[in-house]
């Protein structure tokens, strides 16, 4: 196994030693957000209030409204967020609700030469996160992505978070790309990337972006590319064994794909005894600079 993946801790980065080194890079954080309402305009807030005007190190700060049926691009618009309707972006491409989909859309959307994704779901937000994440793109070129990982307790304290990664992601990687086992969270929803890079990749609809982009980062561009860093602790909303099971099979359906492409498909039925079956979705959007209106609105594909 590879010792490439580079580790770092939040702690290691300052905010103000960033705008130094961050020259006339832009930087945009997007929050992927579905019925987000209780958090999301907090973390918009603590954003916007440390590291936009308290020190000049984001530019743009981005909510993507991934079809809320609550108040999320309302209270998020009024934190001082830009909020993106992710039915409007693109139409013509999966118009319907999924994590990748509006990560896809946030890389059209938004202006950052880098981009920092973070989830609108966290109660515990720190701007860490955010810093954690920008230290090594700004502190060594050749990084070109980076992921989070943290502690994730289950409930109000104490252990189990994670319970996807440890049952089946890692398990997966494991025996089918062991080089990325070094990761310590493959689906953590906190990470970071150079639009350079993020424009070339296929996006995953839905749950399985996270490991989607692991796999394909390492494949088309190496491990030494990659960083992690460890942003602390984490708590946010927990979801049921019933809810987690889509998650869970989409990531297999995207670790499998890449494993042995045709073995299993884009769309199955998840089936589940005295329940409906349910249909699990797990087809991919195109790299973005195949698209001529992403390089009208972006321009020419940068080395």
């Amino acid at each position: 196994m590879s010792a490439m993946i580079r580790t770092f801790d939040h702690h290691d980065f300052d905010a103000w030693s960033l705008v130094a080194a961050k020259g006339d890079q832009r930087i945009s954080v997007c929050l992927p957000a579905h019925n987000e309402e209780a958090t999301v305009a907090t973390i918009v807030e603590r954003i916007i209030e440390h590291l936009v005007v308290r020190v000049p190190l984001v530019d743009e700060v981005v909510v993507v409204d991934d079809h809320s049926a609550d108040a999320t691009a309302k209270v998020a618009a009024a934190a001082g967020a830009r909020v993106i309707d992710a039915a409007e972006v693109l139409p013509g491409h999966h118009n319907g609700p999924g994590k990748g989909t509006a990560l896809w859309k946030s890389v059209h959307e938004a202006h950052g030469d880098l981009i920092v994704w973070c989830d609108a779901d966290v109660t515990n937000f720190s701007t860490a996160f955010v810093v954690g994440l920008l230290g090594p793109l700004l502190g060594d070129p050749s990084i070109e992505y980076v992921k989070g990982f943290y502690r994730r307790p289950l409930g109000a304290s104490g252990d189990g978070g994670g319970r996807v990664t440890e049952l089946v992601a890692r398990p997966l990687m494991s025996l089918l790309f062991p080089e990325l086992t070094e990761i310590v969270q493959p689906l953590s929803g906190e990470y970071a990337g150079r639009r350079r890079l993020l424009e070339r990749l296929p996006f995953v609809a839905g749950y399985g972006v996270e490991v989607g982009f692991l796999i394909d980062i390492a494949r088309g561009f190496g491990l030494d590319v990659m960083a992690q860093v460890d942003l602390g602790t984490r708590r946010h909303r927990n979801r049921s064994l019933a809810q987690l099971g889509p998650q869970a099979m989409t990531i297999m359906q995207v670790v499998l794909r890449r494993a042995d492409p045709g073995l299993v498909p884009d769309e199955a039925l998840l089936i589940r005894p005295d329940e409906v079956p349910l249909a699990v979705d797990a087809r991919e959007l195109p790299p973005l600079v195949s698209l001529a209106t992403y390089r009208d609105r972006h321009g020419a594909p940068r080395d």
